[in-house]
């Protein structure tokens, strides 16, 4: 099994999760990970009770004793496995070795794809998504959570991509950088600039460095970069633009149709 692998280079052990008390862990990761207000939890202990009890994914990432990441996911219509909320330490490979063991549960079901969302304006998560994991956004979904209260995402619009990751095949990797034109970028000010695509078959959304450090240091330069993003690859998506990868600049890589 893949997973197994990039487990073991993390670190760590994956297995299912199926007690009340592991529950409780997965609880309380996710509270350290994110502070949300008790009404904005991500997951409750009885849901997850519920998901494991009716055969969907709760899943634990073990260092030793610790539980240091976790994944929640249900059935979805169309053969899928929506993963709901997944969270682990940064930069040890936790969330990797978690997505590919969802990868393997879904193959071993019969499943077909994995689907996800997630924040477009956060650059490191793009890049995990799409370039790590070889997801492709299918749907710009704007306010898609309403108001969230939690120490990493208040006081923002709760734009999302939704991710769709096929458990077979591998996405289109075709450069198409060389005829590319960027229609958002960051400027001098580190907001955005923003210009008219003039009829490019392929264009770039360019992303905050930071968004997160942007909320807390300049709040009216994060929404003005949520507005651009949702202008340029919300409208272009809405059009039916697709999504065909992600550059190291930190730009959405987007044809138009």
């Amino acid at each position: 099994m893949e997973h197994a692998e990039a487990a073991a280079r993390a670190g760590v052990v994956i297995r299912e999760l199926r007690e009340i008390g592991e529950f409780q862990q997965v609880y309380r990761l996710f509270d350290e990970i994110w502070h949300p207000e008790p009404a904005n939890v991500p997951v409750t202990v009885e849901l997850m009770a519920g998901f494991t009890h009716t055969g969907n994914y709760v899943a634990g990432a073990f260092a030793g004793e610790e539980l240091v990441g976790a994944s929640v996911g249900f059935l979805a219509a169309g053969g899928a496995l929506h993963s709901h909320v997944t969270g682990a330490v940064i930069g040890k490979g936790v969330g990797y070795a978690l997505k590919l063991h969802q990868r393997d549960w879904c193959r071993k079901r019969g499943l077909e794809r994995i689907t996800w969302t997630f924040d477009p304006l956060v650059r490191r998560n793009a890049h995990f998504n799409l370039v790590k994991l070889g997801a492709r956004p299918e749907a710009y979904l704007p306010e898609f959570y309403g108001a969230m209260a939690d120490a990493i995402n208040e006081g923002d619009a709760s734009d999302r991509l939704l991710a769709v990751w096929r458990v077979t095949g591998e996405p289109e990797r075709k450069d198409l950088l060389d005829e590319a034109y960027p229609v958002v970028r960051e400027a001098a000010d580190g907001g955005p600039a923003v210009e008219d695509g003039g009829g490019h078959r392929v264009v770039l959304v360019g992303t905050p460095r930071d968004v997160e450090r942007l909320r807390r240091q300049d709040a009216a330069a994060a929404r003005a970069w949520r507005m651009a993003v949702r202008e340029a690859l919300g409208g272009a998506m809405a059009a039916g633009a697709r999504v065909s990868g992600f550059t190291e600049r930190g730009e959405y890589i987007v044809v138009i149709n």
